[in-house]
């Protein structure tokens, strides 16, 4: 377990997305399986607010594929983008307000060779450091995460979140990525937070013409 973080519990999660988001910078996201150990520490999130944001999975209401957003808070949401690759979220607030965090991005602080054979299983070239979790397809998958992974809970089972014992960072601030329409505007929703100055932050790409990135 890499030093220099702590236990923290549930209510960290218990808060408005916008408060959860920026405090989730600097965080330790962790999995445990058969294979072996993997954590980051996160640099970059997107925040996503349900019947609030136009640019939410959770907009227009529960279905069948959002169902663990809608559900209680400090559980994974995960989901396939574009049928490109899977993405997760951190649920926040409670239960019926469909709010979560996308994981953009992090820096991986344990488990680098493990986490290096899962992103090399799909590519010719070798996988340098700073990408090894730089976007969130690459984070699901330096995790192997899967639909089988939807509403695993962060305090049981595999998966652990801890806090960092430093002081809270001030985060970089700006438009979410890819997200089209207003949801998209950096004025009005300036939700994508991240470490400023981190190599491994995800570039910035405004949206193409398709639907909203969901979160």
């Amino acid at each position: 377990m890499p030093s220099g973080f702590r236990h923290t519990d549930r209510s960290f999660f218990e808060r408005d997305v916008l408060e959860v988001a920026p405090d989730l910078l600097g965080c330790l996201l962790r999995r445990s399986g058969a294979d072996g150990t993997v954590a980051i520490r996160i640099t970059e999130v997107e925040a996503y607010a349900g019947e609030r944001d136009p640019g939410a999975h959770s907009y227009r209401g529960k279905t069948a594929r959002n169902a663990t957003i809608f559900g209680p808070a400090g559980h994974i949401y995960c989901y396939f983008s574009y049928g490109l690759h899977y993405a997760i979220n951190l649920v926040t607030t409670g239960v019926g307000k469909p709010y979560g965090c996308l994981v953009r991005a992090g820096r991986v602080v344990e488990g680098e060779e493990l986490a290096r054979i899962r992103r090399q299983s799909r590519r010719r070239s070798p996988v340098s450091e700073r990408d090894l979790a730089r976007g969130p397809g690459r984070v699901a998958q330096a995790f192997a995460v899967t639909l089988a992974d939807d509403g695993d809970d962060l305090f049981g089972g595999e998966w652990e979140f801890r806090i960092p014992d430093a002081p809270r960072i001030t985060p970089a601030i700006g438009p979410r990525v890819g997200v089209s329409g207003v949801a998209g505007d950096g004025a009005e929703f300036p939700w994508r937070f991240w470490v400023p100055g981190d190599p491994t932050v995800s570039a910035y790409r405004p949206a193409k013409s398709r639907r909203p990135v969901p979160g």
